[in-house]
């Protein structure tokens, strides 16, 4: 009998993979609650009154710089939880460690560009929208091997 590598174990190089680029965008996602509050400290941008440092300052919402800042971040939310339910999903299905090493990085390496290029130093149309679309490229793949496996 061959010998059967448990697919949620660290003996599974596919399963290490997705820990790992998972990690990575856990700590990209509270970079980005840091980089929001640095922003509202810089341009004294606070929501709530009892964040005002000083009588003089007012509640505002509209600080370009915190703004962007905090779309960049929503758009990881929307996009970078999926990734971790279908990437585990995904790993269930005992895939080609090659093709699933490659796609976690594909979306791990996307999502840190879409925050640099969108969110730290803004660069013009099409970075944006093209390292949006490889990570979902590569979740939407992997969410469809997890059908053709016979999620139904």
């Amino acid at each position: 009998m061959p010998l059967q590598i448990e697919l949620i174990s660290l003996n599974n190089e596919v399963f290490r993979c997705f820990m790992g680029w998972s990690a990575v965008l856990v700590l990209k996602m509270f970079g980005m609650s840091l980089l929001t509050g640095l922003w509202r400290f810089i341009t004294l941008t606070f929501a709530n009154p009892e964040d005002l440092m000083s009588p003089k300052l007012k509640v505002k919402f509209d600080d370009p710089n915190v703004e962007r800042v905090r779309r960049a971040h929503r758009n990881d939310l929307e996009n970078i939880l999926p990734f971790f339910i279908v990437g585990l999903l995904y790993t269930l299905t005992n895939p080609s460690a090659f093709i699933a090493i490659n796609l976690f990085r594909a979306v791990g390496i996307s999502r840190i560009a879409h925050t640099l290029v969108y969110a730290v130093v803004v660069v013009p149309q099409p970075a944006r929208a093209l390292s949006f679309f490889v990570a979902l490229g590569a979740t939407a793949y992997m969410a469809l091997q997890v059908i053709l496996a016979g999620a139904f």
